[in-house]
């Protein structure tokens, strides 16, 4: 493989599908499309999921390559996303992506969707030709998202050691819980943030897990939060403005909060000069600024990815597929996709 590969990366975790075109740590193309069919539902249907993927995957990746002014025979490899997510979501990604590995006769390379989120921070120049401030190893990354609370020490581009993980539920799911709970549409994340910003923190008091280490744990939270919404409101009346707000802001403090424990406790055990945050509740701007707060007080470098690595994208696996690109670990893999891949695997 060339010292600057270009490889096309394929996203199909959970129900965005996207591709994206990197060379060596440039995003020549972030191509996503949404699946609208889960917010009827108000969450993510397994099975509906993998059918639009089937259904879109194909224009997906021919719109990253056409974006990228490149053809199928310019890269030099396929990397996407083999775990962890839904396996039918993620069989869609690794069948595509092994076939046009196969048809092409060029290297097909796993990635493992947690690292891809933390290896985002390091992308150096956007698709607009923008330029971002990389950190330097090692950092202290909080990784958040709808499935995963992780506190990660990144020693090298695909060294980590994982200091605390969530128990139950992440982080993400919470914010789904609470959201769910206030009948906000899906994804209720966004609005969440929204309306948090409009009220008052301190308007409810919600419990804050006291879990053993490093760990996160959220299951509490989450049942804590529907009781009293029960009580609060019992007969399922509409809410005021200032009601809806006061109660998104309130839970939000509650998650984040648990949240920042945990990274000061962990930045206490191994101090740093750079801290991050990746994965989709990266986008948070409570996270943003409690983060923010903390590195102007400890006079830390923070790094934050731009809003369309925050979720999940192929520009970030792309990238995985150029820092793995030498790892035969993880290059050809003819096992089935795994859904609970841990990132200590390889």
């Amino acid at each position: 493989m060339p010292q600057s590969p270009i490889i096309l990366g394929i996203e199909t975790s959970c129900d965005d599908t996207a591709a994206a075109v990197v060379k060596r740590s440039k995003v020549l193309s972030n191509c996503v499309a949404s699946q609208p069919v889960h917010a009827t539902y108000g969450g993510v249907v397994p099975e509906l999921a993998s059918r639009a993927h089937q259904q879109i995957i194909h224009g997906v990746v021919t719109q990253a390559l056409q974006q990228a002014q490149i053809t199928l025979n310019d890269i030099d490899g396929i990397a996407y996303t083999h775990g962890p997510g839904l396996m039918g979501s993620l069989l869609v990604g690794c069948s595509f992506a092994r076939g046009l590995s196969l048809a092409l006769n060029k290297p097909c390379i796993a990635v493992h969707h947690m690292e891809a989120h933390m290896q985002s921070l390091l992308i150096k120049e956007n698709s607009d030709g923008s330029l971002n401030e990389v950190p330097e190893f090692p950092f202290l990354c909080l990784t958040v998202s709808g499935g995963h609370s992780q506190l990660v020490l990144v020693e090298q581009a695909h060294r980590f050691k994982i200091l605390g993980e969530t128990l139950d539920d992440a982080a993400g799911e919470a914010f789904d819980k609470v959201s769910k709970i206030l009948g906000l549409p899906y994804p209720g994340g966004p609005l969440i943030d929204a309306y948090a910003a409009r009220g008052n923190a301190r308007a409810f008091s919600f419990p804050i897990a006291r879990v053993p280490d490093l760990n996160f744990s959220f299951s509490g939270f989450k049942t804590s939060f529907l009781y009293f919404y029960q009580k609060f409101n019992p007969t399922q009346r509409a809410l005021t403005e200032s009601e809806r707000c006061d109660l998104c802001a309130s839970a939000q403090f509650a998650i984040v909060e648990e949240l920042m424990l945990k990274f000061r406790k962990a930045l206490s055990l191994h101090p740093v000069k750079h801290i991050a945050i990746a994965g989709g509740v990266s986008a948070n701007s409570g996270l943003r600024k409690r983060l923010q707060e903390l590195a102007q007080q400890k006079g830390l470098s923070l790094f934050m990815p731009r809003m369309e690595y925050c979720t999940d994208n192929a520009a970030m696996v792309a990238l995985s597929g150029v820092l793995n690109a030498k790892n035969q670990q993880r290059i050809h893999r003819i096992d089935a996709p795994l859904p609970r891949w841990e990132i200590a695997l390889t």
